[in-house]
């Protein structure tokens, strides 16, 4: 039951790792486009590529959350009793920044639309920067278990976590810059191709030579999880590495389906390296998966849950997805204006701010 339950939960963290990862990364670049002329166009391209999809990626944060309660309660309450400032400053950064991205599409003045455009993006850094640091406390085993607070501080400011949530920030630029320059050749929009493909290589060389970095970091302060990626999670780690250079060969060679996929199985699998590396433990060197599990009946009410879920949700789920990327969905709030420009078409040329936003 324990392995069972344990595989459910990390599926649901790669999912997020995957689909948030590069929603969170879309408002990183958002955050780096420059002022509102220079920005003006690649946050078109932002917003058109994640406007309707950005708030079904938190389903996966949910659904991780619920699974973790349910069959791993003493995990779930050393994580949170331990973790409580990271974890709540990434819930207040997810409402922030969902309230950041729908608002400056609905305000007219240049001046209120920096504001909640700034709230979005810095919002965009915080939350997997602090989810990161969660994970890296919890690989470090500075979370203890027998459902215990432990250093409300140190668990997650220390050289794991800081390398996690520096991790987690430029995985999903990387994920991101990937699948934004596929938005782009999708908008005929050439420049803007270039210019996320310039970002996806910067993003992956800056996590290759952070990852080299991470190795001595994770030697001397996280030896269990270093021990485990060095050995049973080596493979994994080779094919993330493997995968991260396949994806900007693609980038360059403009395969930007191929280069999306290898990209996409290059986070999943450090993201999987860290499930590997760290099992049986759910808290490393505390409590493995097999004493921290739940109870059978409630193990088998997830799971039961977890079946309807792949017959119902998983479905709904891909269908989005695919409406998305085939550019069928309509955008989020009032139909464009007359005079203003649409993203299913090539974007114009665009040399003074927009007073008014009608796209959502």
């Amino acid at each position: 039951m324990s392995t069972i339950a344990a595989i459910i939960l990390f599926t649901t963290v790669i999912a997020y790792a995957v689909f948030g990862g590069a929603d969170f990364g879309a408002g990183f670049w958002d955050l780096m486009a420059g002022g509102t002329e220079r920005g003006d166009r690649p946050r078109r391209i932002i917003d058109h590529s994640i406007g309707p999809v950005w708030e079904a990626n938190h389903v996966w944060l949910i659904f991780c959350f619920v699974v973790l309660w349910t069959c791993f309660p003493e995990a779930y309450a050393s994580i949170t009793l331990t973790l409580f400032v990271p974890l709540t400053l990434a819930a207040v950064g997810i409402v922030l920044r969902g309230s950041g991205f729908a608002f400056r599409h609905a305000v007219f003045r240049t001046r209120d639309r920096r504001v909640f455009g700034a709230l979005f993006a810095t919002s965009s850094v915080l939350v997997p920067y602090c989810l990161g640091a969660v994970a890296g406390a919890i690989a470090s085993g500075r979370v203890p278990d027998g459902g215990r607070a432990g250093d409300p501080i140190g668990s997650w400011i220390n050289p794991t976590s800081i390398l996690g949530g520096v991790l987690a920030v430029g995985t999903g630029a990387f994920l991101a810059a990937t699948f934004l320059v596929w938005d782009a050749g999708r908008l005929d929009e050439a420049p803007m191709v270039e210019y996320f493909r310039r970002r996806a290589a910067g993003a992956a060389t800056a996590m290759g030579v952070l990852s080299l970095i991470g190795v001595f970091v994770l030697r001397e302060d996280a030896k269990y999880l270093f021990a485990g990626l060095t050995t049973r999670g080596l493979p994994l780690v080779i094919t993330a590495a493997v995968c991260g250079t396949a994806a900007l060969v693609l980038l360059h060679r403009q395969s930007h389906s191929g280069a999306r996929l290898t990209a996409v199985v290059a986070v999943a699998s450090i993201v999987l390296g860290w499930g590997v590396a760290q099992w049986d433990y759910i808290l490393p060197e505390s409590l493995t998966l097999e004493a921290a599990i739940a109870p059978d009946g409630t193990v088998i009410a997830v799971l039961v849950a977890v079946g309807l879920a792949t017959v119902f949700i998983l479905p709904a789920f891909a269908l989005l997805y695919r409406l998305d990327q085939r550019g069928f969905l309509p955008k989020e709030g009032a139909e464009d204006s007359p005079g203003e420009p649409r993203l299913d078409s090539p974007l114009p040329a665009i040399t003074k701010p927009i007073g008014r936003s009608s796209e959502h």
